[in-house]
């Protein structure tokens, strides 16, 4: 169940490297969205191994913002390493776009599955 977990992560990723390559008209040839991908996919990779290595679920929304927080300093880490750039304002847009929808997914379905529990309950 991870996997599918850390695929709807990914997925964010993707969501958000593609919105932000649009936004400013940076095209869309598989080999720039890759580019701009690879970082941040990096720093995801490394976020969800932090939690299988200690036996998280991934699903709380504490693993969300670790998850989050290894996506964009690792992402921020490897982009200036590949000198891509980064700014504050990116840092900030990477943080509140990536932590609201990796840990407001989360919230949805912990939400559904308390709404679920207490259905079946009454």
């Amino acid at each position: 169940m991870q996997r599918s977990w850390a695929l709807a992560d990914l997925g964010i990723v993707l969501l958000f490297v593609g919105i932000g390559r649009s936004v400013h008209d940076h095209g869309y040839r598989l080999a720039g969205f890759a580019s701009t991908t690879w970082p941040f996919a990096v720093g995801l990779l490394l976020g969800w191994l932090a939690l299988i290595s200690r036996r998280h679920s991934g699903l709380s929304m504490r693993d969300g913002l670790v998850v989050t927080l290894f996506t964009v300093a690792v992402g921020m880490v490897l982009r200036v390493l590949a000198n891509q750039g980064t700014a504050v304002a990116f840092i900030i847009v990477a943080l509140v776009f990536l932590g609201g929808a990796m840990v407001g997914w989360r919230l949805v379905l912990m939400a559904a599955r308390r709404r679920h529990s207490h259905n079946r309950l009454n």
